[in-house]
């Protein structure tokens, strides 16, 4: 490849990159218009169900099925496992989480993702970090517990957590436990085949969920919800998650993990900003300086992972 023809594919992995951030960023203030609309076990097995119908003939025509004839059982056991965390259980707390937490302060809540990650990657796997890394790593931390417990971290301590802050934590937890199970049985699968499979593993769980507790009446009422909540449904199944993972899995081939994560830095500044402007909620002094901690931490944790590559 020419100096030119590299400069440009850099270029476009840099603006899909960007995109994948705005529409991660924009899936709080959606996730919160179809929480306040649509039962949250019905509407998140239809957002899987939905962006199966754009992963899963992507898979096919990229040539990924051939692959899955040849998967174990570990593997196909993984992606089970994998469905049940980082679909079923992250949708669910999810939307019922934001059913009583404004969207805004729930996609700061997320910015505890990678720190417990890498903390329970420490712990379980023996992963080595430096002092800048573990600045980050507290920097973080320090900053979601101001934005949960409204500027009083003191309060967390007698146990002052709100339902909508502790349904999100549920989402942290299941991410979590994604990641692992992804690192520890699913080395070496491609991505798009364990997003595509997990997706539908997550999707039916989520379906049988719904009619056992909803009801039929759950996905007969979310047929009937407003076109508002539709469009926020669709734009989640194919923009939030099949096109924003399309992007950032071609970004981190292009440019590599370390960049690829720097814009995820980028999804909770997007998701506040969003639900502000979208719907009108208000931006507390505490998730400015809360958000702004965890922001920087997060970067700081990112700036950590390149100086000791």
């Amino acid at each position: 490849m020419t100096s030119d023809s590299v400069k440009s594919a850099a270029m476009g992995a840099h603006l899909r990159l960007l995109g994948m951030a705005l529409l991660w960023g924009a899936s709080w203030p959606a996730g919160r218009i179809l929480a306040l609309n649509m039962l949250p076990l019905a509407a998140s097995s239809l957002r899987f169900l939905l962006a199966a119908t754009m992963l899963l003939p992507w898979l096919y025509f990229s040539g990924g099925m051939s692959a899955l004839k040849k998967w174990p059982a570990r593997i196909w056991l993984g992606m089970l496992a994998a469905g049940a965390a980082g679909v079923f259980g992250y949708a669910s707390f999810f939307l019922t989480g934001l059913q009583h937490l404004p969207a805004g302060k729930a996609a700061l809540v997320i910015t505890l993702n990678p720190v417990v990650t890498l903390a329970l990657a420490v712990w379980l796997f023996k992963e080595r970090i430096n002092r800048l890394i573990a600045l980050g790593m507290l920097l973080a931390a320090c900053g979601a517990v101001v934005v949960i417990s409204h500027g009083k971290p003191l309060e967390v301590l007698n146990g002052a957590v709100g339902l909508g802050e502790l349904l999100i934590l549920g989402c942290v937890a299941c991410w979590v436990c994604y990641t692992l199970i992804g690192r520890a049985m699913l080395a070496g699968v491609d991505a798009l085949a364990a997003t595509a499979v997990t997706s539908v593993f997550g999707a039916l769980m989520l379906l049988a969920a719904s009619l056992a507790v909803e009801g039929p009446q759950g996905l007969v009422s979310a047929f009937h919800a407003s076109p508002k909540a539709w469009a926020a449904m669709v734009f989640m199944a194919y923009g939030s998650t099949a096109v924003a993972y399309a992007w950032y899995f071609s970004g981190v081939k292009t440019l590599g993990a370390g960049a690829a994560s720097g814009y995820i830095t980028l999804v909770p500044v997007i998701g506040v900003i969003l639900s502000a402007l979208l719907l009108g909620e208000s931006i507390e002094g505490s998730m400015v300086l809360g958000g702004a901690m965890a922001v920087l931490g997060t970067a700081v944790m990112n700036w950590g992972r390149r100086a000791a590559a």
